[in-house]
């Protein structure tokens, strides 16, 4: 619907008039002595007056009649305009506001209660099963909403406006626990374990310890093969885990061979109900009370080969 504009130059001060004229800049032709480099920052100068899209720049050899010889074309047709980052989809904008008011009205009148309990509502967990918060990222065969990780934030941002305790197991549960499932699980481990994470099970994230907090490398939780049944035995403490009071299933982080070094870290899935597991000591802090922070110990904690 916007006319198509040739120019032969592409000063940034030309683009900014033509960017003020059409949202869109259909083609960009230049001699070779503009050079691709010169095209492209002159595109990007002339962005900002056309928000909130942004152009798509690709480049292709062209020939003109305008010029001997062989010119370089930028185009940005209509049709391939990206959004910027800071505009939304319908969809995501429909999850925004469908958490906002699920904060509103489901969880701002039980913050104070969680806050001076020290521990989430058993009903807000379940609530936020039910409104689909859990598993945003996932695909739909596994229950989940399908949808990305803009929306994930968007999510966790508006629950956040309303009881940051809620949002940090919202956030954990969606960009740590369903993240690592969908990109580094099995199939057998995805139909299994992300089917119930997006339910009814919070999920735990156990990596730190009390001698490895930023320096993850140095962690001293130890998973030992036993030849003889084909299982790993997994023993260490970690430290401040979140959501280890309300999860029914841990990722745990254990060095398989500690002779190499960092390289011989491996996550294991094991379930709460496994022997070898506990949870300890909750931390007693300061501000985002409801929000479990606990030790997770290992001792002896078997898990098949399968649970890798």
């Amino acid at each position: 619907p916007h006319p198509m504009l040739q120019l032969q130059l592409a000063p940034a001060a030309m683009l900014r008039r033509a960017a003020q004229r059409a949202p869109t800049i259909a083609s960009i032709a230049c001699p070779p002595a503009a050079g691709p480099a010169r095209i492209l920052r002159s595109c990007v100068s002339a962005a900002p007056f056309h928000p909130p899209a942004f152009l798509q720049l690709r480049t292709k050899q062209a020939f003109s009649g305008n010029w001997w010889g062989r010119g370089m074309c930028v185009e940005a047709a209509a049709d391939e305009v990206r959004h910027a980052v800071t505009t939304f989809s319908e969809n995501e904008e429909m999850m925004r506001e469908s958490v906002r008011r699920f904060a509103t009205e489901v969880l701002a009148p039980k913050v104070a209660d969680m806050d001076r309990a020290e521990a989430l509502d058993p009903a807000v967990l379940a609530a936020c099963f039910d409104a689909g918060i859990m598993g945003i990222e996932a695909p739909e065969e596994y229950g989940g909403s399908g949808m990305g990780f803009t929306a994930a934030c968007l999510a966790v941002e508006e629950i956040a406006r309303v009881d940051p305790s809620v949002a940090v197991m919202v956030d954990i549960q969606n960009t740590l626990l369903i993240t690592a499932f969908m990109r580094y699980g099995t199939p057998e481990q995805k139909t299994k374990y992300l089917t119930r994470m997006c339910t009814d099970t919070v999920a735990s994230f156990c990596l730190s310890e009390a001698g490895s907090g930023s320096d993850a490398f140095a962690l001293k939780t130890s998973a030992k093969l036993d030849e003889a049944t084909g299982e790993w035995v997994l023993d260490g403490t970690k430290a401040w885990i979140s959501n280890s009071a309300e999860a029914g299933l841990f990722v745990v982080f254990a060095n398989a061979d500690f002779t190499k070094s960092h390289r011989g870290i491996t996550a294991f899935i094991i379930e709460r109900s496994n022997p070898g597991l506990s949870v300890g000591k909750k931390e007693e802090k300061l501000g985002i009370r409801a929000s479990s922070t606990c030790e997770v110990r290992l001792e002896g904690g078997r898990v098949t080969a399968d649970a890798v």
